[in-house]
């Protein structure tokens, strides 16, 4: 049998039922974080839902305060002038029918995929391999926009998606380990009372279950309800 690190003794005999407030659990990973990288930091919320229903889906787009730490990569499908914002506002890849053609061949390499409303035609006969990816442009997350030069702007500066996964939990990145953690926590806010005004109409019951701060290495930690307005 493996012998254990101390660190990983010591979040063995962590309470794993303790409550945390917001504060306390960021102070609580810093003491567990590594040095050799700067870890992610993650918001796990198990939400009262069934994603299968059309009217418990949850989803939508949140702007974080302090960013996410991240370099987006950022695809844009326009043509004309919209192509030339894309690109001077830092998209990645700007492109017509040859994007489409190089996203068929396999190279999905992005975070996110924008598109002017008379590119749909040829966006749509990516369904299949954007779809599966959660990549595909849609009007309501602002994915679809003739404003794509605010939409990779947003993108790029800290604006991110969130979205019901099949088991109920909404799972997102709000930052790095070497954020400050008055950043880190205004952050977790943001997202969190956007999950909360995102509760959808066949939601029944109790809709915020269980929320968790974690590290990419560190232990996950159930912070107190009580700390999120409105859950």
């Amino acid at each position: 049998m493996a012998k254990l690190t101390k660190a990983q003794k010591v979040r063995a005999e962590m309470d794993r039922e303790k409550l945390y407030g917001v504060d306390d659990a960021i102070a609580t990973l810093r003491e567990h974080a590594s040095k050799k990288f700067d870890e992610t930091v993650e918001l796990a919320i198990n939400l009262g839902v069934d994603p299968r229903h059309a009217d418990q889906m949850v989803r939508g787009m949140v702007a974080l305060p302090s960013g996410t730490g991240k370099d987006v990569k950022v695809a844009v499908f326009a043509r004309g002038d919209n192509a030339d914002k894309a690109t001077a506002a830092g998209a990645d890849k700007v492109g017509a029918e040859d994007l489409m053609e190089d996203m068929q061949a396999g190279n999905l390499d992005y975070d996110r995929v924008i598109a002017t409303p008379d590119m749909m035609g040829v966006v749509g006969r990516l369904g299949k391999v954007l779809g599966p990816k959660g990549l595909m442009p849609n009007p309501k997350l602002g994915t679809v926009t003739p404003n794509v030069e605010q939409a990779v702007k947003d993108a790029k500066g800290g604006q991110v998606e969130f979205r019901v996964e099949k088991n109920g939990i909404v799972h997102t990145g709000i930052g790095k380990m070497s954020f400050k953690d008055g950043d880190i926590k205004t952050n977790f806010e943001a997202l969190t009372q956007a999950i909360v005004k995102a509760k959808p109409s066949g939601s029944k019951g109790k809709y915020v279950k269980k929320v968790s701060l974690t590290s990419t290495m560190g232990p996950g930690l159930k912070i107190d309800l009580a700390e999120i307005e409105g859950a």
